[in-house]
């Protein structure tokens, strides 16, 4: 009888428990992210973590499901971009016609192949859906590493997820408004010769250009983010920067479509600028883990003191 009456009572209040559980879903979730995101990780030395590799056959197959756990985002990530380059397909034919305005428009080129239209606005397309999914990339890289990562390490790179899209529109602004006006009047005038743009080569150029410059606006954030987690250690940075120079150098004449001085110069002055950038943002998150360490051993100290 017992039984019946609890079923009719699981039956009758089943309603008010739906409606319960779908309200205090979202705050379950925030408690669950935030006891997640204060987390002390367990300490694994890496020496340790290859000798055990070699000899635990537990410690291999937590390896594997760390394999299988980036494989499964990854394929998050590559989902997320596919329908990020789908959804652009509906904006693409206004990206192009704003990033033909520095050149006159559309009507300012030719094209002389049946499928080049086509292959630009798959170009395009595949720009605007990369752009798109730059932060939700961005945020499953982080949720990949963050297990291993300190509390305040896993906050300071939650908190850079969005400044990743921030930097790179930013990067690519700077490529469009102000090295696209300088280079375009300077290339389509050399010797003189009339020049008439292909929408191909045109787009390409632009979006190679945009693409690169955009993903190099991204070092000083990368660099903020692994000084205040301890990776680098700004020191290192300031006294490395001859050979930063001639990377920069290499990394522009890779970056730049064309073989002239001139394009590549205007590459290499912001990247060189952003390195300098990146020194001083080190030692800011350098000096901000330090504090922060000094802080937490004079904390322990205390309550060390307060056990005796």
């Amino acid at each position: 009888m017992r039984k019946f009456f609890s079923q009719v009572w699981r039956v009758i209040t089943f309603p008010f428990r739906l409606i319960f559980n779908i309200i205090a879903f979202p705050f379950r979730k925030i408690r669950q992210f935030h006891r997640f995101l204060n987390t002390e990780p367990d300490e694994h030395p890496l020496g340790e973590v290859f000798i055990d590799l070699t000899q635990n056959a537990d410690t291999r197959q937590m390896m594997w499901e760390q394999v299988d756990d980036l494989r499964k985002h990854l394929l998050r990530a590559l989902i997320v971009l596919i329908l990020a380059v789908s959804a652009s397909f509906f904006f693409t034919q206004q990206i192009i016609e704003f990033l033909a305005m520095p050149i006159g428009g559309l009507k300012a080129m030719v094209a002389i192949d049946p499928t080049e239209s086509i292959g630009v606005f798959m170009k395009v397309a595949i720009f605007a859906g990369i752009s798109l999914a730059i932060p939700y990339i961005a945020f499953e890289m982080w949720w990949f590493a963050a297990p291993g990562l300190r509390p305040h390490e896993r906050k300071m790179g939650l908190a850079g997820i969005p400044l990743t899209f921030i930097f790179f529109i930013g990067g690519a602004a700077f490529t469009f408004f102000i090295m696209l006006p300088a280079a375009m009047p300077f290339l389509t005038s050399v010797l003189g010769i009339k020049t008439e743009l292909r929408p191909q080569s045109y787009f390409s150029f632009v979006t190679q250009l945009m693409f690169w410059i955009g993903l190099s606006f991204e070092f000083p954030l990368v660099i903020y983010v692994l000084s205040a987690i301890g990776f680098v250690k700004p020191k290192i940075l300031a006294t490395q920067w001859r050979l930063a120079i001639v990377v920069i150098a290499i990394v522009a004449a890779i970056i730049t479509p064309t073989p002239d001085f001139f394009n590549q110069g205007l590459v290499m002055l912001p990247l060189i600028f952003l390195y300098f950038l990146s020194i001083g943002l080190s030692y800011i998150a350098y000096a901000g883990r330090k504090r922060k360490q000094v802080e937490e051993e004079k904390k322990a100290a205390e309550a060390e003191m307060e056990t005796f």
